[in-house]
């Protein structure tokens, strides 16, 4: 009999389950993933970014989360020794249309307690010397870090606490058997008092196999990159992002430094034809049968048709996807770009067609479902943990410990 079982081993579940073991030091804590290692989908294939917190609804979840999590994710990277580094960005604004949204973006980042500056494309170019702009934004407590590694040193700490982990494990079936719930998995069956939902693009599935309803769909979206050829890495010295549409949820493409040195390019957001698909021919019946029938989905298409379009016109059109990054770096040429890695991002979408803009946390029967963590949920992910730990009922047959270290 388990205390607590979280289901998917992505960075919200590997960092819930860590604070789970601070908080409730004797409990019998489990991790499946489906997968054969951690931090397989979204966790990492991500760009890396320690998030500053600055583009979110003061107040939200995303907001406080982020900016206390860029703080944390730092001193744990610190600790452990990860690969990270602390280079800061700049967001530009490439016309004077886009003046007012920076300007909007300069005071949010105020009301969330972020450090920002305005810069003037002078001093955009000594930060950046290639970029073109009109005006700017340095946030400097932006980073980037290794994830992959974050989620390793999470699954040794649940280990050094006890924990058990289990890879290639995949939940099918949530049985309630009284006040116990059973897991069946391609392994055998599990026992456990609580159940964690961390299972992100499968989300409101498992939500669902647990009698639980999110009120919301995920709705997959893939997002390509380019990768800046190795002798024009000098083009961009860190993170650069244009002004991103309010209305939009994606921060449209960019240029990141990754840890590795490489420079990514992107991404652009299309739909996925599959919940995990990673390239333009993945097809899954099943996902795309119900996106389609989907109400929600056809609303949000409806809205954002022209960028919905343009969206797709850069997936297929390299040419495209250049002149989008030319708009911030001139320089860039097609043949300075090669494709890259893909992610698919885990957007939860509500029936009348609004995107879920905020961290979505479902309690469930003997239950917490994360039905909406994508970015910046692994710069979050040690404030998450600690927010789901709190939101479970008190365990009367185990020992907490109030202050988490």
């Amino acid at each position: 009999m388990y205390d607590f079982a979280i289901i998917g081993g992505g960075i919200v579940g590997l960092s819930t389950a860590m604070a789970l073991g601070k908080r409730y030091p004797n409990a019998r804590i489990l991790v499946l993933e489906k997968e054969s290692n951690w931090a397989f989908h979204q966790t990492g294939n991500n760009s890396g970014v320690i998030h500053s917190g600055i583009y979110y609804k003061p107040g939200s979840f995303k907001a406080k989360f982020c900016r206390d999590g860029c703080l944390s994710m730092v001193e744990f990277c610190q600790e452990h020794g990860i690969e990270h580094e602390i280079c800061g960005k700049v967001i530009v604004a490439t016309n004077e249309t886009e003046l007012p949204r920076l300007e909007n973006l300069y005071t949010r980042g105020l009301e969330n307690g972020i450090d920002v500056k305005r810069i003037t494309p002078e001093e955009v170019r000594e930060i950046e010397p290639h970029v073109t702009s009109v005006g700017g934004i340095l946030v400097s407590s932006t980073g980037i870090a290794n994830y992959k590694q974050v989620c390793y040193k999470y699954a040794e700490i649940i280990k050094q606490q006890g924990g058990e982990l289990h890879l290639s494990t995949k939940a099918e079936k949530i049985v309630t058997s009284g006040k116990h719930q059973v897991l069946e998995t391609n392994c055998g069956t599990f026992e456990t008092r609580f159940v964690i939902n961390c299972a992100g693009l499968h989300s409101d599935r498992v939500a669902k196999m647990g009698k639980t309803d999110p009120k919301a769909k995920i709705v997959p979206f893939r997002g390509e990159y380019y990768e800046l050829t190795p002798e024009k890495r000098y083009l961009v010295k860190g993170l650069i992002y244009p002004v991103p549409n309010p209305d939009f949820p994606f921060l449209g493409v960019h240029f990141t430094r990754m840890i590795d040195k490489s420079v990514h390019a992107g991404p652009n957001a299309v739909l996925s034809l599959k919940r995990e698909g990673y390239k333009k021919t993945d097809f899954d019946l099943r996902d795309f049968a119900e996106v389609m029938t989907f109400p929600g989905f056809w609303k949000l298409a409806a809205k954002h048709a022209d960028e919905g379009i343009q969206e797709i016109i850069r997936s297929f059109s390299k040419a495209a996807f250049t002149r989008s990054l030319q708009k911030l770096i001139p320089e860039v040429q097609q043949e300075d770009l090669v494709p890259t890695h893909a992610g698919v991002r885990a957007q939860a979408l509500m029936n009348d067609g609004k995107l879920v803009d905020d961290f979505l946390i479902v309690q469930g029967q003997n239950s917490v479902h994360v039905c909406n963590a994508p970015s910046p949920a692994a710069t979050s992910s040690i404030e998450i943990g600690k927010a789901i730990v709190a939101q479970i009922p008190q365990q009367p047959h185990l020992k907490a410990v109030v202050t988490q270290v």
